[in-house]
């Protein structure tokens, strides 16, 4: 199990990766739409900008699914199931915790879980 202190830094990294992520999303979509604005001259010019738009649109997709498993983590902090395992209840590895901070699986059931989908 984390000590209070462990959890209270967690809280913190957790709270500092949704504010990077959410002045990323707000950077990005302003960027989006200044792009939209642009006049493109050619279909290379036009061509160039959807994949990027792409990317960017696939980027933005996996940054809203991180801040909603960080918003998920923050909730279990509240809870007092943080570093608990969704699956098997047992407690997740702080090392894992410390890899990935809103983890919902211990690596067993991550594999599993992952097998599954």
């Amino acid at each position: 199990m984390l000590t209070k202190e462990e959890m209270e830094e967690f809280k913190v990294k957790l709270l500092e990766r949704r504010a990077r992520i959410e002045k990323n999303l707000s950077g990005t979509t302003s960027e989006l739409e200044g792009m939209r604005s642009l006049e493109l001259n050619d279909e290379g010019d036009y061509a160039a900008a959807s994949a990027g738009s792409m990317v960017d649109s696939a980027i933005l997709e996996q940054q809203r699914k991180e801040l909603a498993e960080i918003d998920l983590a923050l909730d279990k902090i509240k809870n007092g199931t943080y570093g608990i395992c969704e699956m098997c209840e047992e407690p997740i590895g702080k090392a894992r915790l410390e890899v990935k901070n809103f983890a919902r699986f211990c690596i067993t059931c991550r594999e599993i879980n992952e097998k599954e989908q």
